[in-house]
């Protein structure tokens, strides 16, 4: 589809926001499993110490943000699955005291047992919106042999502009993290791949190869600028023609793809030892000053929308995340978490929801050729064993369902609904 940029906040260098006064930091933050706590009430903390752990593969530990004392253990709703989960209030002394952080190491030093352990250490995940641990995704099987590692630095969704500035003031760090994976999956082709609307991030990335010299193997592809095309299974069909089978990863393919911002991350846990404690946030729409922030995580979304100015309109709608994919947010005490990569502001009209009429329109844009009208009735109805017969699980939310529907009907949300059900009773089956 093509869709307006909106990219208010290009050309905005990233500011650091002030410190928090308070942060709370989920113990869920990805879709693995959850982490238990490691601190109570009244225990001293420092700035980068683990504060939540799990031993399941498939997690990734927390890190406090701020030093000062736990001050309570809390319940916070996620808007986008509807559940409760369990976090850790932690009130700020405002020093900013750290913990020892592991020495500065070289990365070609290490073994790829010892890289990915520190990148699980560092709680990193997919800063691309899937937020899945990212030492479990490079943990490839033996027995599977990656050709392609792909670089995302599309971000073709509207208003955020996160990846495009970390490319501009991180390029180095990136391409640093970029070698890192190289080292641990030895792939045969890297790609690094841009939306032709970041000329400017394409030249400076180009530059910074060229300065190195040698037998560099990165290629950057700049890509037609069109949405959904940042998302995975779209990015490898649209540079190597290949599809994910149904219930299938990128790697049964041949393929690895992690998002700029993830990488940039990766070199901070890999070469400096620092954990994964802020991310940069795109703050954009009906604020009075658009910023893109170096924001701690479990800081309250208000701090933001203040920072920048506040709201220009009274009549809002607050989004974490773009005006495709996102979720909307009722509190703006809701914390930061690791897979905020925006806060978009927006005036909001009221919409009547329509019987779907059967025009058609959410099939001919869906990228995966599902049937999106037809999941979204089954999933209002609760029928979501029906959802899964219709392969609800190769839906990547892309929103462009919802956003043609001329009926209003918000047919992502019924399959993000239809989803969540589905993932807790897998999940009880399981134990």
């Amino acid at each position: 589809m093509n869709l307006p940029d909106c990219k208010i906040t290009a050309q905005s260098p990233i500011e650091t926001a002030p410190l928090p006064q308070r942060v709370v930091i989920s113990l869920s933050q990805n879709p693995g499993a959850p982490c238990k706590p490691l601190v109570r009430k009244g225990d001293r903390v420092l700035t980068g110490q683990k504060i939540g752990d799990s031993e399941e593969f498939i997690s990734a530990p927390v890190h406090a943000t701020v030093s000062t004392e736990v001050s309570a253990t809390v319940t916070i709703i996620d808007p986008g699955a509807g559940r409760h989960k369990q976090a850790i209030a932690i009130t700020s002394d405002g020093k900013d005291e750290w913990v020892k952080l592991d020495a500065p190491v070289n990365p070609d030093e290490l073994s790829t047992e010892e890289v990915l352990k520190r990148i699980r250490e560092a709680g990193i995940v997919g800063l691309g919106g899937a937020v899945f641990p990212s030492h479990a995704k490079l943990s490839i099987p033996e027995s599977t042999n990656i050709d392609t590692l792909i670089l995302n630095g599309c971000e073709c969704e509207p208003y955020i502009t996160t990846d495009h500035r970390a490319m501009l003031e991180y390029g180095d760090k990136i391409l640093s993290g970029l070698n890192i994976i190289k080292k641990v999956v030895s792939p045969d082709n890297i790609y690094i791949a841009i939306e032709d609307n970041k000329s400017d991030a394409i030249e400076h990335l180009e530059g910074l190869i060229a300065s190195v010299g040698g037998d560099n193997c990165f290629k950057i592809v700049p890509l037609k600028t069109r949405y959904p095309t940042g998302a995975r299974e779209m990015l490898i069909k649209v540079l190597l023609g290949r599809e994910i089978p149904i219930n299938g990863r990128a790697r049964d393919i041949g393929v690895v793809v992690h998002n700029v911002s993830t990488v940039k991350a990766i070199h901070d846990a890999v070469v400096d030892g620092k954990p994964f404690i802020e991310r940069v946030i795109t703050v954009t729409g009906a604020v009075r000053n658009p910023k893109n922030l170096l924001v701690r995580l479990g800081t309250p979304l208000g701090n933001l929308i203040d920072y920048c100015g506040g709201i220009e309109s009274e009549a809002v709608e607050i989004i974490t995340s773009g005006p495709m994919t996102g979720v909307s947010q009722p509190d703006l005490n809701s914390p930061v978490t690791k897979g905020t990569s925006c806060l978009l502001v927006k005036e909001s009209k009221p919409v009547k929801e329509r019987g779907c009429i059967r025009c058609g329109s959410c099939l001919e844009v869906c990228p995966m050729r599902l049937e999106p009208s037809t999941l979204a009735r089954y999933a209002r109805a609760g029928r979501y064993d029906d959802c899964r017969r219709y392969y609800i699980e190769d839906c990547f939310n892309c929103g462009c369902c919802t956003y043609v529907c001329p009926s209003n009907i918000p047919i992502l949300q019924y399959i993000k609904t239809a989803k969540a059900e589905l993932a807790r009773r897998t999940k009880s089956a399981t134990g």
